[in-house]
């Protein structure tokens, strides 16, 4: 399988850009990338006051490449970029290995475990 990480830092970021990250995701960004051809699956990372980050799956090194060129193109210029006040730090394809799916399943948003908590 083919991945790409998209790393930004929060290091610098002002108080609340978590948050806002969380919203824009659930508001945004989930529906745009459950329509993305040629992506398996993205997941959104974060850890708070150090980094976020959107790591995707595709079915084809050629459909990495093609998101990976159009993003470049305009990471400046990305709701990550705008929220987070800065550019990605990091845009590596990688190999995915495996994934497994546990008995405890997935959720598509994290919408319950932070409810209305700023960061």
């Amino acid at each position: 399988m083919y991945g790409l990480t998209v790393r930004w830092s929060l290091t610098d970021a002002p108080k609340g850009t978590l948050k806002a990250l969380r919203a824009y995701v659930e508001d945004e960004s989930y529906a745009k990338f459950a329509g993305l051809d040629g992506l398996r699956f993205k997941t959104w990372r974060a850890h708070k006051g150090q980094w976020f980050e959107g790591s995707y799956v595709f079915v084809s090194d050629e459909a990495r490449a093609a998101f990976q060129e159009s993003f470049e193109k305009d990471a400046a210029d990305s709701a990550g970029s705008r929220i987070i006040g800065s550019v990605p730090i990091l845009i590596e394809p990688c190999e995915i290995i495996g994934v497994v799916r546990g008995p405890a399943g997935f959720r598509s948003s994290s919408h319950f475990e932070h409810g209305n908590k700023d960061d």
